[in-house]
């Protein structure tokens, strides 16, 4: 009886969140309803259910205040860049069908997050002539950088909830995230083959070693750098080199107008680089085992930006106003997300599941991270909702088999935001732009080489931690 009022919870999040009938917010409600009876038996005892459940709330609105705020100053930026002029449309070839997909639509996303990389790259396929699922498809490979999307929240959040350093705990994800990289280049050459733009031998070099430079970059900019701002590094210097070879500017108005357009983005760098640079800064701290939220926090840099961007602009306010009413739905599940973890995880029920987990599947149970990993973030369709949803189940399966906690996080991490590209709510996206009787098993039927990479990567990934114990 325990165990089962222990899972109810999240197995009512996923039954709702998989049945296509519930959306985030309400899923989230009825799980938090499920989650009582949860934490009442599995609370040590003399602990009070009413105390404990206040005190979990309050946690939870500080821990999700923080990727709430890169979320939403993310989209205001966002808004405020867009009133720049954008490139002009041209005709599809391989190498600016690559640039689309990898370069530019990761660094949309690596700024926005929320899938808006991927309708980028889409819009871009289809000023090209693309159309069908294979322009779905294409698009969706842009969602290659989810862990530093939106400037990170989910993975900020997620090392929170495993209690291990932000910095290390991004720096271990990029290990796990490179191969899968690797292997989505041969799976762009069959996609965008199918889509009657085969690419070269010489192409395939040049593209292959795009992605190498891409995934150097990554590593180096969570190793030196803020890790907020790795995928943005990472995307934004090949893109500017892409950009240099595909359409040098060839007069001063033409200079101008790329400066108009980059100036934003490259300002952004330097302020989060800058922030970053302080040591030392006041910070809010109300919770001694939470990170606190430093004066030079991405959130508020990325508001400021904004403001300074929105305020000479005409219609600025209304901009803004559609940014923030875009991002009301997904802060309300991210709040609710943020509790429900808090509450399973610190009363005890993610780990009593873990538990059984673990006895259920014996020496093997640290191969079930991988594929809950690829639930989480297919289900939740977030970096934010994978890691509320069943970090604190998967660091509780990886305890219980002795494996070490910052490389099995991680993992999970990866595991999440490499299949949330693929998630529902984001097909469901896809599709509803394409509005060409595109449906998602269309998309997943092309994309399944995707799911297997990241499937045998996490497996190589489990083994090499089991090695190590060894």
């Amino acid at each position: 009886m325990v165990i089962l009022l222990q899972s109810a919870p999240l197995l009512l999040l996923l039954a709702l969140l998989l049945s296509g009938r519930a959306s985030p917010p309400v899923a989230c409600l009825v799980a938090l309803a499920a989650a009582v009876p949860a934490v009442v038996v599995s609370l040590p005892a003399g602990v009070a259910v009413p105390g404990f459940l206040a005190a979990e709330a309050l946690r939870a609105l500080f821990l999700a205040v923080q990727p709430i705020g890169v979320v939403t100053g993310g989209l205001l930026f966002h808004a405020a860049a867009g009133a720049n002029p954008q490139p002009a449309a041209a005709p599809p070839d391989a190498r600016r069908v690559f640039v689309a997909c990898f370069l530019a639509g990761a660094f949309v996303e690596s700024v926005t997050g929320f899938a808006v990389g991927a309708v980028f790259a889409l819009a871009s396929l289809r000023g090209m002539g693309l159309r069908g699922p294979q322009a779905g498809a294409l698009a969706l490979l842009a969602l290659c950088l989810v862990p530093w999307g939106g400037l990170g929240p989910g993975t900020a959040l997620g090392a929170a909830l495993a209690g291990q350093p932000a910095q290390d705990f991004a720096a271990m994800t990029a290990w796990f995230q490179l191969p899968w990289l690797l292997c989505l280049v041969p799976l762009f050459w069959a996609l965008s083959r199918r889509a009657g733009i085969p690419v070269p031998g010489r192409e395939k070099l040049a593209q292959l070693g795009f992605m190498v430079v891409v995934c150097l970059l990554l590593l180096a900019a969570n190793r030196f750098g803020p890790f907020e701002a790795a995928g943005i590094v990472a995307s934004g210097l090949p893109l500017l080199w892409a950009l240099w070879r595909l359409a040098l500017p060839r007069d001063a108005e033409a200079w101008s107008r790329a400066a108009r357009l980059l100036g934003p983005w490259a300002g952004l760098v330097a302020a989060l680089l800058l922030a970053r640079s302080w040591h030392g800064a006041p910070a809010w701290q109300p919770y001694a085992g939470l990170p606190a939220v430093p004066i030079t926090h991405v959130a508020v840099v990325l508001w400021l930006a904004a403001a300074v961007l929105l305020a000479p602009l005409p219609d600025g306010l209304l901009r803004a106003r559609a940014a923030l009413a875009r991002a009301r739905r997904p802060a309300t599940a991210m709040l609710l997300y943020v509790l429900l973890a808090g509450w399973l995880a610190r009363s005890g029920a993610a780990q009593g599941l873990a538990l059984v987990l673990a006895d259920t599947l014996g020496s093997a149970a640290g191969y079930a991270l991988p594929p809950l990993g690829v639930l989480a973030g297919v289900v939740t369709g977030s970096n934010v909702g994978s890691n509320s949803a069943l970090l604190p189940v998967q660091m509780g399966l990886a305890h219980a088999v002795g494996l070490p906690a910052l490389p099995a996080a991680a993992l999970h991490n990866f595991m999440g935001c490499a299949s949330a590209g693929m998630g529902f709510t984001v097909m469901a996206l896809i599709c509803g732009l394409l509005a060409d009787g595109t449906r998602p098993v269309q998309l997943w039927r092309l994309l399944w080489p995707s799911f297997a990479a990241m499937l045998a990567v996490g497996w190589a990934g489990v083994a090499i931690m089991g090695a190590g114990l060894g």
